[in-house]
């Protein structure tokens, strides 16, 4: 059938099963506008309130849904917005499709209105960008863009389209998406055989999960291992709910943020497991240091990320859940008890804990799992709060915490949090926000209002850029510059002012009843929590130094005191 370059994308888009896209329109893009508006029926388009909320709304639909996430922008600065939100897409390897469309052929490269080089700009932040200047080439170009995507390690691919390509006509076949090759059979056999020789000759092993085994789905198949191998397991902020956060073998997070228990029984390990982790400076510490009494047995699909930050031992490359079913149908069972209660008595020594009275990140946190029963989709800014989301909150489930892990983004939050309550409307979805990281895409609240996405945005309000202000305390001897938030904003007016609820919380009863009230409102609700400025987030590795090197607050009263 003969059809122009805005019918391909939307038909390309239906073939590929994308029920929901999150964009805003603009000249150059407005023929797939139209496009879309005739399909309303078939794919939901939302709003955002700026292209970088939308890219972030990508985003947090493909992390809640295992689906790739799909945003739209129109040339020069649209596509540009979306910049940010790509970028953290790329970093925690989340498969989005990015659609552009730019100006017509001839006036590429002249300076034109709206113009920019957008595949230029994002080639380093992407697994592929295209510009697709043939009419003819267009309906392959998505295919391929929706499986390199999806793909291997997955990431975000941007398609940039001129807009004389969106109106040109050609002849369009349906397709129907093929399937991807068996992930086992990329998997060395050598390999295999070698994990398993290491690993039945640990005494001490300690499994560390991050990021892929979220992305791989291997949650089931890394419970049988944990099983079989009998071993402590941490992870990372990107590994949360993965293994769940309630098993007794579970030490906490590993790393700056990390439990002392983590942090010392890797240290003293002597194998190191390590599942779908890149190694980042925020897990090694000094990687000088790190795990520097083990070997390390390294799972991962990419095999750029092998002997990349930390040099180890042996590795297996190839899907996570894959290489999981071969390791465990070669495995005996294993007895390290004695293992497990040095490492529990870690556990006991030096639990997490905060000051019982005051309402503080860590009681806010502990609330809302209290009242979800552990069955939200937690969604994070970035900062203090993030820190403390991920500490104080158990994580059963894979894809149940949404948070921007390798780029640090703020503002990111809010989008995502759309995103994933859009992909999964039956889970209760909460944003766990600074007020710092609120201010930077607080707009998204008149997004939810308009589309009744009914998400909870907890707002801990310290007025001060928080996590910032905390190496400023810790390490710049008190000199806050530029860090303070003390103004006139007024989050609950802000709130109500884009159709939202807004509640104030300065205590903890206070923030029971809020978050009570907010979940059964069944509409955008917005809680602007009071805690102090103070308030810091323990235990902390100081940045190069060792991750056995932990404090808290209490060797900090000792190292003032002179004990």
């Amino acid at each position: 059938m003969q059809l122009n370059g805005a019918e391909i994308v939307i038909e390309c888009l239906k073939e590929q099963g994308v029920d929901t896209v999150f964009g805003y329109p603009g000249g150059a893009i407005l023929n797939v506008y139209d496009e879309l508006y005739k399909h309303r029926s078939e794919i939901r388009h939302i709003l955002t309130s700026h292209e970088q909320g939308a890219s972030h709304a990508a985003d947090g639909y493909a992390r809640a849904t295992g689906k790739v996430g799909v945003c739209l922008a129109t040339s020069g600065p649209g596509a540009t917005n979306l910049v940010t939100g790509i970028a953290t897409a790329y970093m925690d390897s989340i498969p989005i499709v990015a659609i552009t469309c730019n100006v017509g052929v001839p006036l590429l490269g002249k300076d034109s209105f709206q113009e920019i080089d957008i595949t230029g700009i994002t080639m380093p932040i992407t697994k592929y960008s295209f510009i697709v200047k043939d009419v003819k080439k267009l309906a392959d170009t998505i295919r391929k863009a929706f499986r390199i995507a999806k793909s291997g390690r997955p990431g975000p691919v941007l398609i940039d389209i001129p807009k004389d390509v969106t109106s040109n006509v050609t002849e369009y076949i349906p397709e129907e998406p093929g399937k991807q090759a068996e992930p086992d059979s990329f998997i060395s056999e050598e390999e295999i055989s070698r994990a398993v020789e290491l690993i039945e000759k640990a005494r001490k092993p300690f499994v560390f999960v991050g990021g892929g085994a979220v992305l791989s789905g291997a949650n089931e198949d890394l419970m049988r291992f944990v099983d079989l191998v009998d071993a402590p397991v941490t992870d990372s902020l990107m590994g949360k709910g993965a293994f769940p956060g309630t098993d007794p073998r579970y030490t906490g997070m590993l790393g700056m943020h990390g439990t002392k228990a983590s942090n010392y029984g890797v240290s003293e390990c002597d194998l190191l497991i390590v599942f779908g982790a890149r190694f980042s400076d925020r897990v090694t510490g000094n990687t000088e240091t790190f795990a520097k009494n083990a070997k390390i047995l390294q799972f991962d699909i990419d095999p750029a990320e092998i002997n990349k930050n930390v040099i180890i031992d042996a590795q297996v490359v190839g899907d996570l859940k894959a290489a999981l079913k071969k390791v465990n149908s070669r495995l005996t069972r294993q007895d390290h008890h004695e293992w497990l209660e040095k490492v529990g008595e870690y556990k006991k020594k030096y639990p997490l804990k905060y000051h019982p009275d005051a309402l503080t990140g860590p009681f806010i946190v502990e609330e809302i799992y209290r009242q979800t029963q552990g069955d939200a989709l937690i969604v994070t800014e970035v900062g203090q709060h993030q820190m403390w989301a991920a500490q104080y909150y158990k994580y059963t489930k894979p894809r149940t915490l949404l948070t921007s892990g390798g780029l640090g983004t703020m503002g990111y939050g809010l989008g995502a949090a759309l995103g994933a309550k859009t992909g999964c409307p039956d889970k209760t979805v909460v944003n766990i926000a600074g007020d710092g990281c609120f201010r930077m895409n607080m707009n998204e609240i008149a997004t939810a209002v308009r589309h009744n996405i009914p998400i909870i945005e907890v707002v801990v309000n310290n007025h001060v850029l928080g996590m910032v202000r905390q190496w400023q305390d810790l390490f710049y001897d008190e000199r806050y510059s530029a860090t303070v938030l003390r103004d006139a904003v007024d989050f609950v007016k802000l709130a109500e002012s884009m159709g939202a609820v807004g509640i104030r919380a300065e205590t903890q009863e206070q923030f029971r009843k809020a978050f009570a009230d907010a979940l059964g409102m069944g509409r955008p609700v917005v809680i602007d929590c009071q805690i102090d400025s103070d308030d810091k987030v323990w235990p902390m590795v100081a940045p190069g130094t060792a991750i056995s090197d932990a404090f808290d607050e209490d060797d900090m009263k000792k190292k003032k005191g002179g004990n």
